[in-house]
């Protein structure tokens, strides 16, 4: 197997490994922190939250895997936007991280209000920041990030011919669209679970998806990647 092809698989995997390691964390951390007694339920479900904490970690790595994997075949092309991806695939790991951190502090915030054993306006105060911490990196990072991001990729996908058009096309108009989403819901025009948010951001999932697949299982153009070697050499 050449090296582009484990390249391809590579990124396919961790493109994959990314989405379903961070719905997973959401779903895991969300239905507690959502409810309206978390300074209790957080407590209580401690290993639920470390599991939740576990996957977004395991989601940011390979958020930043994808650009890192796909740079030396990008900076041939445009070595600026090959930089601004792993840039902002970085920077959208980054905000995940501050996320299960504070869901974290929350977890101990919860441990100490359960042990006080009384009401005190202080825990309250502190987990409204911890939980709104984490929203906002949520919104921020696997939204408006997120959207950038995959335009980046996806115009460098179809410049380079490395898969299909469609596949490019797709994640170029899929990205506008996540990116409403985002702005959406920051205005509180829509809310972060609506049907509206999930069908602006039901595409960018397809795509990455697809993508993600069509890697796997065909890897990259290998005459796009030869052809553009050789404007490098020459």
């Amino acid at each position: 197997m050449n090296s582009n092809k484990m390249t391809a698989r590579t990124v396919g995997v961790l493109f994959i490994t990314a989405t379903v390691a961070g719905i997973l964390g959401v779903v895991l951390l969300d239905t507690i922190l959502d409810d309206s007694d978390y300074l209790i339920t957080v407590s209580e479900n401690e290993n639920q939250v470390l599991i939740g904490v576990l996957f977004e970690l395991i989601s940011a790595v390979a958020v930043a895997g994808t650009a890192i994997t796909l740079f030396p075949i990008f900076k041939k092309h445009n070595e600026t936007l090959a930089l601004g991806y792993v840039g902002g695939r970085i920077l959208e790991a980054v905000t995940i991280i501050v996320g299960l951190i504070s869901a974290l502090l929350l977890l101990t915030l919860s441990q100490e209000f359960v042990k006080a054993g009384a009401p005190d306006s202080h825990f309250q105060t502190l987990g409204t920041l911890f939980v709104a911490t984490r929203d906002w990196t949520n919104l921020i990072g696997p939204n408006i990030l997120l959207s950038l991001n995959a335009l980046i990729l996806s115009y460098l996908l179809y410049q380079l011919k490395l898969v299909p058009r469609f596949i490019s096309v797709w994640g170029l108009i899929a990205a506008p669209a996540v990116l409403a989403a985002g702005l959406l819901i920051m205005f509180g025009l829509i809310g972060r679970f609506s049907t509206v948010a999930g069908l602006l951001v039901l595409p960018i999932a397809l795509f990455e998806m697809v993508l993600a697949v069509w890697l796997i299982v065909k890897g990259f153009n290998s005459s796009a990647i030869v052809s553009e070697s050789v404007k490098t050499d020459v």
